[in-house]
């Protein structure tokens, strides 16, 4: 009897210790800062949403689609696999703070600034310099006056940037979806036009709820997960009056997270600059040890974008570059089959022995299939693997799998959370 209850008490504490094993190797190769962010994030209720569920039960039957209906009733965590892009901007206005929250709570593990900047030198979170007149309600304002091109009626079309206006000026500001209507004959309804696959629905409250670098910084902070700022590209003369140059520009990124007392580690900085890159590199290693060099390839632009070649991808890897993020048709490829493989490009960045991040999920419509929609699903061009909405799990799994991926950015991160959690990423 007695030797009964050791055997029973040795296999519950096996059982315990299994358990907890499971639970902490999630987000596998942690350091023991990554084991203080996962024990963080795990006391978050990570809540996916229906999306995932209507997706999946959509496919096509299919090893894959069993795989992950078996993970329908979670739970969920936060996984560094899943990267905020923009925020959530399938519903959410862009790099708002209720879009950072809706991103936290689906699980991203890291979540987005695209980092541009004020006139009087502020950093604040906006896709572009020169994007206001879209993605907040500048041209119904006063402000609309401070525009580079201000909206008129019948006149050219808008032109508004960060660099026109300061901090104080900015933070008025209400962000709203990125679109817009160049026909209306009001600066109000110039602010319409949002595509009926996705929605005003969460665009309704009064304040502007746009985010500074700063503040964007505390967030992250407060919720214990990675950030990734991408210092945006500018005009040229206004970095030099505003900053001295890009270098300093650059310098000045960093300078904030490392006054706000913000561990490398957590910190992917990133840039379509390879001299940002490599300035971090050489002038900030432990923020540069982890950056994250975009690359714009594309071959479907006019004219293509080049891929990099073997020898520019080694060269790179010899700069110490460690990752590098080209988008997802730069990634994938269609085969002979009718399936989705590796492209020539992923097997030679694999081969350079540089990680990959890429972008973005979530950011086309394909509730019609890939066909004719170009971008991101470029690699498909006639919808042979990918022709329906939940199709694009096909295209997520390769990624993972093969091209082996490190991370995904989401306009929507429920969707990558929830085969981050299933696939154990």
């Amino acid at each position: 009897m007695r030797n009964s209850l050791r055997l029973l008490t040795t296999m519950l504490v096996l059982s315990t210790l299994s358990a907890l094993a499971t639970a902490g190797g999630r987000d596998g190769g942690r350091d023991d800062d990554d084991d203080h962010r996962g024990r963080t994030e795990r006391r978050l209720n990570v809540q996916v949403g229906v999306r995932p569920f209507y997706l999946v039960e959509g496919m096509d039957d299919s090893a894959l689609k069993d795989r992950l209906k078996q993970c329908e009733a979670g739970p969920f965590y936060t996984s560094r696999f899943s990267i905020s892009h923009r925020g959530a901007p399938l519903e959410f206005p862009e790099h708002s703070q209720e879009s950072y929250a809706a991103a936290h709570r689906m699980g991203a593990g890291i979540i987005e600034c695209d980092v541009s900047f004020t006139r009087d030198g502020e950093l604040v979170c906006r896709h572009s310099e020169c994007d206001l007149h879209t993605t907040t309600n500048i041209v119904a304002t006063p402000l609309n006056n401070a525009c580079t091109v201000p909206w008129t009626k019948g006149g050219p079309a808008p032109k508004c940037c960060t660099s026109d206006i300061t901090l104080s000026e900015f933070k008025g500001l209400k962000a709203k979806m990125d679109a817009s209507n160049p026909a209306a004959t009001t600066a109000e309804g110039y602010l319409g036009g949002t595509p009926a696959w996705r929605t005003d629905l969460y665009t309704g409250r009064p304040a502007g709820n746009v985010v500074t670098l700063k503040e964007h910084i505390e967030l992250i902070k407060q919720w214990g997960v990675g950030q990734t700022p991408e210092l945006k590209s500018g005009d040229p003369a206004r970095i030099q009056a505003i900053f001295g140059g890009q270098a300093q520009y650059a310098q000045k990124m960093i300078d904030t997270y490392k006054a706000a007392g913000v561990d490398p580690k957590k910190v992917w900085a990133q840039s379509f600059d390879l001299n940002d890159i490599l300035y971090w590199i050489r002038n900030e290693p432990a923020y540069g040890r982890q950056a994250v060099y975009l690359d714009s390839v594309d071959p479907g632009a006019k004219p293509p974008i080049p891929r990099q070649t073997t020898a520019q991808l080694a060269a790179l890897k010899a700069a110490g570059v460690q990752i590098i993020a080209p988008p997802i048709q730069a990634l994938l490829a269609v085969d002979a089959a009718g399936q989705v493989v590796p492209s020539q490009y992923a097997l030679d960045i694999n081969a350079a022995g540089l990680k990959i991040i890429s972008w973005s999920f979530e950011r086309v419509d394909l509730t019609k299939g890939a066909a004719g929609k170009g971008s991101y699903y470029g690699f498909d061009p006639t919808g042979v693997a990918i022709r329906r909405d939940s199709d694009m799990y096909k295209a997520l799994d390769v990624l993972a799998k093969q091209v082996k991926v490190v991370g995904l950015f989401s306009d929507w991160p429920g969707t990558v959370t929830y085969y981050a959690n299933c696939m154990g990423l």
